[in-house]
């Protein structure tokens, strides 16, 4: 498992950094189908533990809040928004002439599912557009890979205590604490070696930077977990070996990029 997920890693984790780098395009299309990807999966996941969800509305909301944010930043998310509220209500009231019991979570779904896979992926053009953009998404994207990886590696020698056994009996305090250290630590020193294209971040906000991507992204990982066991799945899907797939690669993703917009317009 660990060499299939690695060779996976050899593959996918480069091109990632190579797409953000160059951006345009290229790096609009490759995310906009990733996360659309995501949202089918999510979509599967709630149709899988028997909710119904309108999955043209879970895309097409998705893909507009992320398109917006692409084309014009924040501005006309609040109409967006209002949208995506008065559709979900619609199908919901719809779902309730229809007899069905779980109308009124039908709505909570839509506007849940849509908000957090869209609303946070669009945090990959925001952090993107920023001056610099381009060393501070590689960045983001760099630091929680490797909270990742010194979770996985502390967590499977020395795990003993089980954050939530329930939803994830392989994740633990250990591997928890090993993957903010890895990212405090490489937080620091990618400070050090990168002043020459990234002059504005000091070594304390490199640390810093790694200590909240390594302290917080775990728990997007762990809220995707509790949907795929309360699902009865393994993975979200199979498109990567070793690793599943969108949501179970991006799960973390989503949350670093935004967490480094606000870390990268506080440091700027």
């Amino acid at each position: 498992m660990f060499w299939t997920r690695f060779k996976s890693a050899l593959v996918f984790v480069p091109l990632m950094l190579a797409v953000s780098y160059l951006g345009g395009a290229v790096y609009a299309v490759l995310i906009l189908a990733a996360l659309g990807l995501g949202t089918w999966e999510y979509w599967r996941l709630l149709k899988t533990m028997g909710y119904f969800v309108s999955f043209p509305l879970l895309l097409g909301g998705v893909l507009a809040l992320m398109i917006l944010r692409l084309f014009s930043g924040f501005a006309l998310m609040d109409l967006a928004l209002v949208v995506i509220l008065i559709a979900s209500a619609i199908i919901s009231l719809d779902r309730f002439e229809k007899q069905d019991a779980q109308a009124v979570l039908t709505f909570a779904l839509h506007v849940s599912g849509i908000l957090y896979i869209g609303w946070l992926g669009g945090y990959f053009f925001s952090l993107r557009s920023l001056p610099n953009g381009a060393w501070w998404t590689m960045l983001s994207l760099g630091l929680v890979m490797l909270v990742d990886l010194g979770a996985y590696l502390i967590g499977v020698k020395y795990g003993k205590h089980k954050i939530f056994p329930r939803l994830s009996p392989r994740k633990s305090w250990e591997g928890y604490a090993g993957g903010v250290l890895f990212g405090a630590g490489f937080g620091a020193l990618l400070a050090l070696i990168l002043p020459a294209v990234m002059p504005e971040l000091a070594v304390w906000e490199g640390a810093l930077m790694g200590l909240v991507i390594g302290a917080l992204t775990p728990f997007g990982d762990i809220f995707v977990s509790m949907l795929k066991r309360i699902a009865g799945v393994k993975d979200s899907g199979n498109l990567i070996p070793g690793h599943g797939g969108i949501l179970d690669r991006t799960d973390t993703w989503i949350w670093a990029v935004m967490l480094g917009y606000y870390l990268a317009q506080l440091f700027s």
